[in-house]
């Protein structure tokens, strides 16, 4: 949460003018809520922590500890089986990127949007400011996935970009969506600081509607609330009730001193601010109580499901994909598990296709039809005219009653495969070994075959060897297929299997000359890896 200009009151009343936040239809009744695990949102935090220990302390924006945030809530997401995109802020410090995860369910044309800033400020880890709103919003999209639940409408979730130097990302997010597309918002709902050390209660009072959902939950818990009067226009709600998108949210309270009244209601002490560690370095995992955490995650979940769960009506069925994403060079193929299971009514017969496939590429199912429960293996097939690049790829399950579709997300190119190159001549004698150094720095792991090119005369070869040999000493070697010719050589290109190799250094290319029957002529060889 940052400290900044309140909106004004003009747009407090639109949404009775919108009348765009109601409950499911009648058609669909809506599913209890399940319970948020705290020991997972106390893991996430507990992950948000540590990055923020490796990152110089903080997880500001602009800083290495916010992409690495980043890097850890979307693979979580991906796993889960989310749309992810990773919108970068082109206004933000460092042009950082805001974290949009879709459930791809739903009437898309009802949005219910949930949102929390992922950023922290210099001075501290933000565990509370705010980890607390992200790992809690992150631990109830993992949950709706594990449940799968039929959707009345479409949910959508944003970690946003820095927020603390002035809502910059949720901002940018705003201003780049088509009038359209903010329609389709029906509520946004805002999380930021939902763990303080000497709480309250807080619910956002803009939108009474959205006030009475959340106050529903708390009442059955016996829990009193107060509008959140701290946090008007001063996170990121502000930048989506400016657009006139209908918000609603959660607090615990910031830098305010909690009054005598609000201790009788919820305990804690009067006269202290409702959280200590406020944009400081001790907010830390011991700045975050378990009881304010635990209720307010549980309140999202109920909102949340309220807002936007139905039951099912007829037989149904889930699609998820194992991994959601990957990584290959042109020329190579990748496999993916994909897994049904049968969420209502009887078993019903899937067949599965594929499509948004980049040029050159195929994809095969084996079986290429399931009843749901069963899962198949989809083969993507990249060809060497593959462009490299990342393409989206929908696999759909065209159910008896239902369809359901899930995505996988291919990157063809060497993005996390090393490359490294030695373009230099080589004098290669007969019966002689010429090793030439190779320093390389690695990005990611080689998960594919290293290809080693030879171009160069050679009078007569009856054995060519050659290998590579990586900086702990490993060796990885292919042997020529038969005699060479007693001609010019040519290109050739072969093979290295090197499999999971991540070690950076110099690296050797070895060849060696055997069995040469030539004149003593040099031979030159130019050599790339």
């Amino acid at each position: 949460m940052k400290w900044g200009k309140r909106i004004g009151a003009a747009i407090v009343g639109m949404a009775a003018v919108l009348g765009v936040v109601t409950a499911p239809a009648q058609a669909v009744t809506a599913a209890a809520a399940p319970d948020i695990s705290l020991a997972n949102v106390k893991a996430h935090l507990s992950a948000l922590q540590t990055i923020a220990n490796q990152n110089g302390g903080n997880r500001a924006a602009g800083r290495p500890g916010y992409p690495a945030s980043v890097s850890y809530v979307a693979q979580k997401l991906r796993d889960a089986g989310y749309n992810v995109t990773l919108q970068t802020c082109t206004s933000c410090a460092g042009s950082n990127q805001n974290i949009i995860a879709e459930w791809p369910q739903g009437d898309a044309s009802q949005v219910i949007m949930l949102g929390a800033h992922l950023d922290s400020v210099s001075a501290g880890p933000g565990i509370n400011d705010n980890g607390s709103g992200s790992a809690s919003i992150l631990e109830v999209a993992l949950t709706l996935a594990r449940e799968n639940p039929t959707m009345a409408k479409r949910v959508r979730f944003g970690w946003w970009a820095d927020e603390e130097s002035g809502l910059r990302g949720s901002r940018f997010y705003v201003n780049s969506l088509p009038q359209t597309e903010r329609t389709k918002i029906k509520t946004y709902l805002n999380f930021d600081m939902i763990g303080s050390d000497n709480w309250g209660y807080f619910v956002y009072d803009d939108v009474a509607s959205v006030k009475a959902v959340f106050d529903e939950y708390f009442r059955t818990i016996g829990i009193q609330t107060e509008g959140d009067t701290e946090g008007d226009g001063r996170s990121d709600h502000a930048s989506f009730k400016s657009a006139g998108i209908p918000v609603g949210g959660l607090a615990t309270g910031a830098g305010y001193t909690k009054s005598a009244t609000q201790q009788q209601k919820w305990g804690g002490t009067a006269g202290r601010p409702f959280d200590s560690c406020y944009h400081r370095a001790c907010d830390t995992l011991s700045n975050i109580p378990d009881t304010p955490l635990e209720k307010n995650s549980d309140a999202i979940a109920y909102a949340l499901w309220k807002l936007a769960v139905g039951t099912s009506t007829g037989p149904d069925f889930s699609l998820g994909l194992s991994p959601s994403s990957g990584t290959v060079q042109a020329g190579q193929s990748t496999t993916v598990t994909v897994n049904t299971a049968t969420t209502s009514g009887a078993a019903q017969a899937v067949s599965l296709s594929a499509s948004g496939l980049p040029a050159g590429a195929t994809a095969t199912f084996n079986p290429a039809s399931v009843q749901s429960g069963g899962s198949s293996t989809l083969t993507i097939a990249t060809s060497a005219s593959t462009p490299n690049g990342t393409s989206t790829i929908t696999v759909t399950g065209d159910g008896t009653s239902v369809d359901r579709t899930a995505q996988y997300t291919l990157t063809v190119g060497d993005v996390s495969v090393r490359t490294f190159t030695n373009g230099t001549d080589f004098a290669l004698n007969d019966y002689a070994t010429v090793n030439s150094p190779i320093t390389s720095s690695a990005t990611g792991a080689a998960t594919s075959p290293v290809k080693v090119s030879i171009t160069g005369t050679h009078t007569c070869s009856e054995d060519l060897r050659i290998s590579l040999k990586a900086p702990d000493g490993s060796t990885y070697s292919v042997k020529p297929t038969g005699s060479l010719p007693c001609t010019d050589l040519g290109t050739r290109t072969y093979s290295v299997p090197v499999t999971n190799e991540a070690a950076s250094g110099t690296w050797t290319l070895v060849l060696y000359d055997a069995y040469a029957q030539d004149t003593g002529t040099l031979d030159s060889w130019t050599i790339t890896v």
